[in-house]
C-alpha cells in the first residue's frame, strides 16, 4: 500500500505528444484549406485571358418570401481581413492538396505566392453587401464579390465555400423573426400590449448544434430579434463581432438534475430551495421530474403557495417549467392548475392573466408550427399569450439547411481576352436554379426591391454598399443597427382563426374529455 497517489498518463500525452496544437481549427485558420476541393483545380478552367469574375449571393426562395440579412461581417472578420497568405500556408496546402490528389500539379502555389508577393499576402477581392438585418425578398442580391487584380480572377469564387456559409445565420434570423411576427399577432389579439415580446422567445440551443461555432453565429442570429438566451456563445459573437456589450439576459433556472438529486419525497423542498436561494427577481424552475399537474396544484399552488406569494410581494417572479408531453395540452392544463390555486385577473383584451409574480415558461418541443397550435389554444381556452415565455433549441438553431431558403453563389459576369461576358447557366431539368447575369445591383424605392444589371457605372440608390477591399473591411455594423432594420411592424388586428393549427385529436378539442381532466384536477 503506498501513502501517495501516482497519476499514470496514457502513452499519446506523454513525452512531446502531451502538448496541444496550437489551434484546433479544423483548418489551422489557413484559407488557402477553407474550400471545396474541386476549387483547387479551378485556376486551369477558366477561358484563357479571364482577367475578371464577378458573382453573387442570394436566397432564390425557399421557406420563407423574404430573408433577414445576417452573418456576412463574421465571416468576412475572421477569414479576409489583413494578410491571411503567408509562405507557411501555403506550404502547407501545397503539401495538403499533393497528397489529397495524388499530384503536386492541380494546387495552383504558383499563383498564390504571386499573391503573397504583389499584395503581401492581402486578398485582391472588393464585396458589396445589403446592410446586416436589412429584410429582403427572395431572388434578390444579397451580395456580390469581384477580384481587384486581373492576375486573380480565380480567388473570386475561391471563397464561395466560406462566404455562403452566410446562408446559416440568415436563415436563423430569418426563421426567428417570423416567430417574432406569430408572437406579436398573438400579444396583440390577447394582451394589454406587446412590451414583453423582446423576451418571449429564449434560446435552449447551444447543446443541440453541431459546434461551438455554430452556437455563436446562430445564437446572434436569434438575438437580432429577441434579447433571451442560455447560449453563451452568441453574447460573444455579438460583443466582439457586432461591439454589442451584452446581447442577451437570463435568470437563475433548474434543470432536472438540480430537483432529481433531492428525490421524489424531496421535490417540494427542491422547489422550496430554489425559492430560498434566490428570493428576488425571476426564477425558473423545471417542474415535470414527476407529475406535473401535482405539481403546479399541490406543491407550487399548496404546500408552497405562501412562499411564492411572499416572494412575490417583494417583486420576484416564479417561472414554473413544464419539460414533457403535448405543448399545446400542457401549457393549458397547466394554465388552468396554476390560475385555480393563485386566481386570476381578465386584462383589457377580456383574457386571463396569472398573478404578475406567476408565469410559465414552455421549452420542449417549440418550433413556429408549436408555436402557433400553444398560442391558439391559449387563446381559444381564454388565456393572453402574456402569461407564457418560450424556449427553443433544435428547432430554433439546428434544424435547417442551405436549401431552407435555397441560398446560393453564381458566377454571373467575366471579362475574357478584354471582352465583358454576362455570364448564367439556365438548366433545362430545373428553371428554379436559373441563375442571373451581368455586374448586379440592388434598387430599393417603397416596398419594391428589384436586382438589376450595369456595365461600367452602378446606379444611384443601390442598396448594395461597398463593405471590404482587398483586405479591409470598410462598413462595420452594430448590432443596434442590424437589430433596428430587422424590426417587425406592429401587427394588425385579427381575429382567433376557426381552425386549430396544431393536432386535432388533442384533449382540448374534446370538451367532455378536457372538462373530466378539469373534474379530477380543479378540486
Amino acid at each position: 500500500t503506498h501513502t501517495h497517489t501516482h497519476v499514470i498518463l496514457p502513452k499519446a500525452l506523454m513525452g512531446s505528444q502531451a502538448s496541444a496544437p496550437a489551434t484546433m481549427d479544423p483548418c489551422n485558420g489557413n484559407i488557402l484549406l477553407c474550400t471545396d476541393s474541386y476549387k483547387v483545380s479551378h485556376h486551369r478552367q477558366y477561358p484563357p485571358e479571364t482577367t475578371t469574375v464577378h458573382s453573387y449571393f442570394e436566397s432564390r426562395g425557399g421557406k420563407f418570401d423574404q430573408v433577414v440579412f445576417f452573418g456576412l461581417q463574421y465571416l468576412i472578420k475572421k477569414w479576409l481581413v489583413g494578410r491571411v497568405v503567408t509562405q507557411e500556408k501555403i506550404d502547407e496546402a501545397a503539401e495538403i492538396y499533393a497528397l489529397h490528389f495524388g499530384s503536386d500539379q492541380v494546387f495552383n502555389k504558383a499563383g498564390w505566392e504571386l499573391l503573397l508577393a504583389k499584395h503581401g499576402g492581402i486578398l485582391p477581392l472588393v464585396i458589396r453587401a445589403v446592410p446586416e438585418g436589412t429584410i429582403v425578398p427572395t431572388r434578390n442580391v444579397l451580395f456580390t464579390v469581384e477580384n481587384t487584380d486581373p492576375d486573380f480572377p480565380w480567388l473570386t469564387n475561391w471563397v464561395e465555400t466560406l462566404l455562403v456559409q452566410a446562408w446559416y445565420p440568415l436563415t436563423v434570423a430569418t426563421n426567428s423573426r417570423e416567430q417574432k411576427k406569430l408572437l406579436a399577432k398573438y400579444l396583440k389579439l390577447t394582451a394589454d400590449s406587446l412590451e414583453g415580446l423582446p423576451f418571449k422567445l429564449h434560446d435552449f440551443g447551444f447543446r443541440g448544434v453541431s459546434s461551438v461555432e455554430t452556437a455563436a453565429i446562430g445564437g446572434a442570429a436569434h438575438l437580432v430579434n429577441f434579447v433571451g438566451t442560455d447560449t453563451v456563445a452568441a453574447l460573444v459573437c455579438a460583443r466582439r463581432c457586432y461591439g454589442e456589450k451584452i446581447a442577451g439576459f437570463s435568470i437563475p433556472a433548474a434543470e432536472h438534475s438540480t430537483i432529481t438529486t433531492w428525490q421524489r419525497d424531496g421535490e417540494a423542498d427542491a422547489f422550496a430551495n430554489m425559492l430560498r436561494q434566490f428570493p428576488t427577481g425571476l426564477v425558473a424552475v423545471v417542474s415535470d421530474s414527476y407529475n406535473i399537474w401535482s405539481a403546479c396544484s399541490k406543491l407550487w399552488g399548496g404546500r408552497l403557495k405562501t412562499l411564492v406569494e411572499e416572494r412575490g410581494e417583494k417583486g420576484g417572479v416564479l417561472v414554473v417549467r413544464p419539460d414533457s408531453g403535448y405543448p399545446p395540452e400542457v401549457v393549458v392544463k397547466c394554465l388552468e392548475l396554476l390560475g385555480h390555486a393563485f386566481g386570476t385577473t381578465t386584462n383589457t383584451r377580456g383574457y386571463k392573466m396569472l398573478p404578475p409574480f406567476l408565469r410559465l415558461i414552455q421549452g420542449d418541443g417549440i418550433s413556429l408550427d408549436m408555436l402557433d397550435a400553444i398560442c391558439w389554444q391559449m387563446a381559444r381556452h381564454g388565456w393572453s399569450t402574456d402569461n407564457v415565455a418560450f424556449g427553443s433549441g433544435g428547432a430554433l438553431l439546428q434544424k435547417h439547411d442551405r436549401d431552407t431558403q435555397k441560398c446560393a453563389f453564381k458566377c454571373s459576369f467575366a471579362t475574357v481576352d478584354g471582352q465583358d461576358r454576362d455570364v448564367f447557366k439556365s438548366p433545362v431539368t430545373d428553371q428554379g436554379k436559373k441563375s442571373k447575369h451581368g455586374r448586379l445591383a440592388l434598387l430599393h424605392e417603397g416596398d419594391k426591391w428589384q436586382t438589376v444589371q450595369y456595365t461600367e457605372t452602378r446606379p444611384a440608390g443601390d442598396q448594395l454598399q461597398e463593405i471590404f477591399r482587398d483586405g479591409t473591411l470598410l462598413v462595420e455594423h452594430t448590432f443596434s443597427e442590424v437589430r433596428a432594420r430587422a424590426d417587425i411592424p406592429e401587427p394588425e388586428e385579427v381575429e382567433l382563426s376557426a381552425t386549430c393549427p396544431g393536432k386535432t385529436d388533442c384533449v382540448l378539442n374534446d370538451e367532455a374529455q378536457f372538462q373530466a381532466w378539469k373534474d379530477e384536477w380543479l378540486q
